[in-house]
């Protein structure tokens, strides 16, 4: 498989997303107290801010997700890292240099968007170079540069045909290419799968970070699929409201979550909060627990020294195939979402557990603390 030819600047091979890098190393974005709002509200009221004065550093090298629900300003931001929009308030610095009143053109980054933006009129070959067209690449240079972004895409001998012709992964891998042979050297990506069905979903999710960890460029997703910034991501950000509430390695992220609305947003999350809190937990505070760290068992059984537990009947079974969710009324008030893998369960013998009495046990440190007011 070919690789792009990186330019001098970033010629070096990236540092592993697990290094430790320098606090020192200029990041590939910095954003700055970063606002963008859309005017004031009726009656001269305050201006709605769809991004309301972030700051956040996207290391050099690293694929790195901004997820979070619709309008939390996950794609204002990156509008405004492209040059698409102007900031309200703050800056924005590509490899420390402020770029916030450059237009799109004149930033070393490109664009892939979920809807493609192909011509359909043109080859894939002439969709592919349409950037190094523009640029006034010589001929040759073009098309050594354009087979080797089609052989890096798996489209190697494609060149010819038309948008129609292609399958919509095959589709979104041109429009990779595209954005890739113009060797940026941030490329932001604006839930580019989010057409496509599950499963090629899955495939590309794959390739994507196979491809970003081979050109060594930076990468910045925007989704809203909490699985998808899980999977591909060495850090990322979660959205809410035009806030970063959390950045993170995903792992940090999902077991660590420093919010009640990271804890619900990615993944299933369990909140204990109140006087359910003090009763199981034994103090007060506001706490989440992840559904796969509970274990179902017999009301009579003990928990361990080192165990939170409670009581409870199991509301409704829901059956997965690989797993089974379970809703648990727990006797202190409130509800408990367990899952369990089906290493030797039937669905009818899942099925059958509703209505039963329990006892749900999980270690201590799986209550972790969270701020409720995320």
């Amino acid at each position: 498989m070919a690789l792009l030819p990186l330019p001098a600047a970033t010629a070096s091979p990236a540092p592993s997303p697990s290094a430790d890098r320098a606090g020192s190393e200029t990041p590939a974005v910095r954003l700055e107290n970063l606002a963008k709002s859309f005017g004031s509200g009726p009656l001269d009221t305050a201006p709605t801010f769809a991004v309301d004065h972030i700051d956040l550093d996207v290391r050099d090298g690293e694929f790195f997700s901004m997820l979070g629900p619709s309008g939390s300003g996950k794609t204002t931001t990156l509008r405004m890292i492209a040059g698409f929009e102007l900031p309200t308030a703050g800056r924005v610095r590509l490899h420390g240099v402020d770029v916030t009143n450059q237009p799109p053109f004149a930033r070393d980054v490109n664009t892939v968007f979920q809807d493609y933006a192909l011509f359909p009129h043109m080859s894939v070959g002439d969709n592919v170079a349409y950037g190094l067209v523009v640029r006034k690449v010589a001929k040759p240079e073009r098309v050594r540069r354009v087979a080797d972004a089609l052989d890096m895409v798996r489209l190697a001998g494609y060149d010819a045909r038309k948008p129609g012709q292609l399958s919509g992964g095959q589709r979104q891998r041109v429009a990779l290419a595209r954005a890739l042979v113009n060797r940026p050297r941030v490329l932001l990506l604006d839930e580019p799968l989010g057409a496509l069905d599950l499963k090629l979903r899955e495939e590309m999710q794959i390739e994507l970070k196979s491809i970003q960890q081979q050109v060594g460029i930076t990468f910045i997703y925007v989704t809203h699929d909490q699985e998808e910034a899980l999977t591909m991501s060495d850090r990322l950000a979660v959205f809410n409201r035009g806030k970063i509430e959390q950045v993170g390695a995903p792992a940090e992220v999902y077991e660590r979550p420093a919010t009640a609305f990271v804890a619900g947003f990615v993944g299933t999350s369990n909140l204990l909060r109140g006087a359910v809190a003090e009763a199981i937990v034994g103090r007060s505070g506001t706490f989440t627990v992840r559904p796969e760290k509970i274990r179902l068992g017999d009301p009579d059984s003990a928990a361990g020294e080192d165990e939170t537990s409670a009581l409870g009947t199991i509301r409704s079974v829901v059956y997965l195939g690989p797993d089974t969710r379970f809703v648990v009324a727990l006797d202190a008030g409130s509800e408990l979402v367990v899952t369990q893998q089906n290493l030797t369960t039937s669905s009818m013998e899942a099925l059958a557990l509703q209505g039963t009495a329990v006892r749900l046990t999980w270690k201590r440190q799986h209550n972790f603390p969270v701020d409720n007011d995320g």
